[in-house]
């Protein structure tokens, strides 16, 4: 029965017009609330999913992909959905991008209308309060950025050996007094493994760790600066380029002596602004083009599930 319903059924079931229904399946705006809601409780009840054949009518394409970015302000996302788009492109492949904002809710529901739209496959930008379980109707078809899943493909950063480049280079050039800000160890990745990295580090090359940790953000870093910079302080390692910017304008503000600040995300701005500091390169790009090719190898049923890790370089 599922699958012999067409638009006219449901729009018959649900007290509205052909059109409508239509609008509720492409998730367009000019439906009211109330009549999108009865109209997907239908859709729910009666397991319905539109035809291919039907999405080709409406002029879509028969093939389609879902992108879930965290923040369409990112510029590390920014890079990487730019390199998935010319391979989704050049197989035939319609990307529709969805923006998270680290909400679980917010996947929930874009998933939920991604089901309904039939779409092939979806690369997700994970983030800390996501689990497998939520995610696991996709298991098959899905490809997680950023972070990993039992069971899910992924590609991932390399957060740890990151940092460990940015404490070697500088205890290369003789620091030993290497402050650190971070991110809150909530944030498994920016937050927990960089910062666990730094201290590893630290114990490696017997100096004492100073951290102070907030939020990803460069008002964070202007001011949690002067938690960890004191008079012998001659490094300071960020967890991101956006926090080492906020870093240098309390330098800057505060009239202190520079120091050798660092980051991670190797960013245009940060370079361009202030060239004596430097970053790591995590792969962004890279990292995206892996993640377009790996969720096509799936799709097409040449690639099995598997975790990638990015390499980090000095930039």
């Amino acid at each position: 029965m599922q699958n012999r319903l067409t638009i006219k059924d449901i729009a018959r079931l649900s007290g509205v017009g052909k059109s409508t229904v239509s609008r509720v399946l492409n998730n367009e705006g000019s439906v009211s609330p109330q009549t999108r809601e009865r109209v997907e409780a239908v859709i729910r009840q009666q397991g319905f999913t539109p035809s291919k054949s039907a999405r080709a009518m409406r002029g879509q394409s028969d093939k389609v992909v879902g992108i879930i970015v965290s923040r369409l302000d990112s510029p590390s996302e920014n890079q990487a959905v730019r390199t998935m788009l010319p391979l989704l492109y050049q197989q035939g492949y319609d990307p529709i991008v969805m923006e998270s904002q680290f909400e679980t809710r917010l996947v929930e529901e874009h998933l939920h209308v991604l089901q309904q739209r039939n779409v092939d496959g979806v690369i997700l930008f994970g983030f800390t309060g996501l689990t497998a379980a939520m995610l696991s109707p996709w298991q098959e078809k899905m490809v997680v950025l950023a972070r990993e899943y039992d069971g899910f493909s992924s590609v991932c950063y390399d957060d740890d050996g990151a940092v460990r480049l940015l404490m070697e280079r500088l205890q290369q050039q003789g620091h030993r007094h290497i402050s650190y800000l971070g991110v809150q160890l909530a944030d498994a990745t920016t937050g927990l493994r960089r910062h666990q990295a730094y201290l590893d580090a630290c114990r490696q090359q017997r100096i004492t760790p100073s951290v102070a940790l907030g939020e990803l953000s460069y008002q964070s870093g202007f001011q949690l600066a002067a938690e960890v910079i004191g008079p012998q302080t001659t490094a300071l390692v960020c967890a991101s380029d956006t926090i080492a910017l906020g870093a240098i304008k309390y330098l800057q503000q505060q009239h202190i002596a520079p120091l050798q600040v660092c980051g991670i995300g190797n960013t245009p701005l940060l370079n361009f602004l202030f060239p004596e500091t430097f970053s790591v390169e995590l792969g962004y790009g890279s990292a995206g083009l892996q993640a377009a090719q790996q969720l096509l190898g799936q799709l097409s049923g040449e690639q099995g599930i598997r975790q990638i890790i990015v390499p980090s370089k000095l930039a």
